[in-house]
């Protein structure tokens, strides 16, 4: 299975979904050791996306993670959307022209992004942060990618269950960047919800490409 640029679209659509479900939940783990406005930001953006993909869906799965990137750096405030952003525009520079993403493609879009990511944040696997759960998924999603016959499900797949692990990792771990480091050692015991809504997006786009 390989992945046009409706594909991807529809696995964005998913993914706004899947952030609209989970809108309380991120605002509530934001309150905790941020400023409660993940949550509201991140469905904002998302629903933007969506709005956008409604009027006209790009030719290319390049040029739809393009359009995903412009809107989230417009449309979301605070952290999330310069880092969201970075990641998606990182991702659609690594998949370039192409007509379709094969499971090698996404493997590589995903580490693109979540390089983009610690670009941009500065932050380490660790640092409790979306990075805790994008680093695991990028190295989960390239050994997937290796394995013989992998399709762009069986690559996401394995990307959102490391995601999963590696923001749960977090609740146990110190803040050392963003916001939630103001708390020190408070910060312990919540679980990042930029991690979580990492987990949670890339949980969505593997639902969509099954």
């Amino acid at each position: 299975m390989s992945c046009t640029a409706n594909g991807v679209a529809d696995a964005l659509r998913a993914a706004a979904s899947a952030i609209a479900e989970h809108r309380v939940e991120l605002i509530e783990l934001d309150r905790a050791i941020g400023d409660a406005d993940h949550g509201e930001n991140l469905n904002r953006g998302f629903a933007a996306i969506v709005s956008s993909l409604d009027s006209a869906v790009p030719d290319t799965p390049g040029a739809v993670l393009k359009l995903a990137a412009t809107t989230l750096i417009s449309k979301v405030g605070g952290a999330a959307g310069p880092l969201y952003g970075t990641a998606f525009l990182r991702a659609a520079t690594k998949v370039g022209a192409v007509s379709e993403l094969d499971a090698a493609a996404v493997a590589e879009a995903l580490r693109a992004a979540a390089e983009g990511v610690q670009a941009r944040g500065k932050a380490v696997e660790g640092d409790k942060t979306m990075v805790d759960a994008l680093l695991p998924a990028a190295a989960a999603a390239e050994e997937a990618a290796r394995a013989e016959g992998a399709d762009v499900a069986a690559v996401l797949t394995a990307a959102a269950d490391a995601a999963a692990k590696g923001a749960e990792s977090t609740v146990d771990l110190v803040a050392r960047k963003g916001r939630a480091s103001y708390l020190g050692e408070r910060s312990a015991g919540h679980l990042d919800p930029g991690a979580r809504s990492s987990a949670l997006l890339l949980r969505a786009l593997a639902e969509a490409a099954r």
